[in-house]
């Protein structure tokens, strides 16, 4: 199978709007959640958010084309500009076919479709934008960015709620490890900070209901009481490592594996014992070539809902054995909320810097360890040591399981 590696990455995030600005408020512990603005607070049982800050389309697109995409698509095709132009990769003549696009989102764009609905309902039939089913669709992500670039390879969308950004990483990975593609960007979007969002996790007692921005996401906190929900995007740039080496490309990480499962259990709740999403990390860690006691660090899912973070807890004992309780293990949802399809895209991002410095990022306000939570969850405070390798879990709405391997490119 081809060796596949990282030779860009692109964020925008409820943290920073790019790539430098989202880490250096990892580093500094600097969560995005604060009131929501984008509902009222005063409606909903959880009255914060994680949102994305002094958003700009003009920054990367005209104002032509920011009208016919939703936010979602605006925020994957910033995304990828970014790491478009972090990977120095040229899309030509010779290589438009080789070059795909593989970006998921877990709700496509939700934006436009709550409004389209309210202009039906209010004003009739004839008062729907034009637009409407151009800028709905979950695959216009992708579309928006092959377009963009000329990429005229695979371009798709996966959609398994919380694991697609994951999930579409995988996906680009396996298609480049076999050959189909030679580069490919990948990674989630989501935009879902609306009413139809809040109310439909509100009566569902999802989210958190604190008001604190300092309590509301505290994964694995015997305190926890939902997610705080958040959005964004994260894309990677992947590439086979002889196109990476060939034209001198700087190379980030490599993606050493990939595990997929599902629990086929329960539309909302994981499985208790967690074998199914351990099954995808051992998956990932077979693929990869590792025991488990070669991983040094696991960005958790942790969306700090009671039932996700003891069920992870479980699986990650499944998966690693007693390997479990010596490995660090942390969420940072607990720094950008639940970012929903983009989570799992974003959090490869974080593990890729967290191999690059050397600096496993911490579960911030984790005050008070659930005891069924009994491993090493990086309290508060990060550590600066060696990360070789991570695993990148995430899970979504369905009973759906990723796992991403990512290894430390050693130049």
């Amino acid at each position: 199978m081809v060796r596949v590696v990282v030779t860009g990455m692109g964020a925008v995030t409820p943290i920073g709007n790019n790539l430098a600005d989202m880490w250096a408020n990892i580093r500094a512990g600097r969560h995005g959640i604060g009131p929501a603005t984008k509902v009222n607070p005063d409606d909903y049982r959880t009255p914060v958010a994680a949102e994305v800050k002094d958003f700009d389309p003009s920054m990367v697109m005209d104002r032509r084309e920011a009208k016919r995409m939703d936010l979602f698509a605006q925020y994957a095709v910033a995304a990828a500009d970014e790491a478009f132009k972090m990977s120095g990769f040229v899309i030509n003549g010779g290589n438009q076919f080789d070059a795909g696009v593989i970006v998921g989102s877990g709700s496509g764009g939700y934006m436009a479709m709550e409004d389209n609905v309210i202009r039906l309902h209010e004003k009739g039939p004839n008062k729907v934008e034009p637009l409407f089913h151009i800028k709905t669709p979950v695959n216009m992500a992708a579309a928006n960015i092959a377009m963009r670039f000329g990429m005229k390879g695979d371009s798709m969308s996966v959609s398994s709620a919380c694991a697609s950004g994951s999930q579409s990483i995988g996906e680009a990975f396996m298609k480049i490890g076999q050959g189909q593609l030679t580069a490919c960007l990948a990674g989630g979007a989501e935009a879902t900070l609306n009413d139809s969002t809040f109310s439909g996790f509100s009566v569902l007692k999802a989210m958190s209901k604190q008001s604190d921005p300092d309590k509301a996401s505290r994964p694995f906190d015997k305190a926890r009481d939902g997610f705080v929900p958040g959005e964004g995007a994260g894309i990677l740039m992947l590439e086979s490592l002889e196109s990476a080496q060939a034209r001198g490309a700087t190379i980030y990480a490599e993606i050493s594996g990939y595990g997929a499962t599902t629990d086929a259990h329960h539309v909302t709740a994981p499985l208790p014992d967690g074998h199914a999403a351990g099954t995808a990390m051992k998956k990932a860690m077979r693929m990869g070539g590792i025991n488990p006691g070669e991983v040094t660090y696991i960005n958790a899912h942790g969306t700090s809902t009671p039932a996700n973070d003891t069920s992870e807890t479980e699986a990650i004992k499944h998966a690693l054995g007693e390997s479990a309780y010596n490995t660090p293990v942390s969420s940072t949802k607990s720094y950008f909320g639940h970012m929903f399809g983009a989570a799992g895209s974003t959090e490869a991002i974080v593990c890729i810097q967290a191999l690059r410095e050397g600096f496993i990022p911490p579960t911030l306000n984790l005050r008070n360890r659930d005891p069924e939570c009994d491993l090493d969850y990086v309290p508060s405070t990060g550590r600066q040591q060696p990360v070789e390798y991570a695993l990148s879990n995430s899970m979504g709405f369905g009973g759906h399981n990723s796992s991403l391997l990512i290894k430390r490119w050693d130049e």
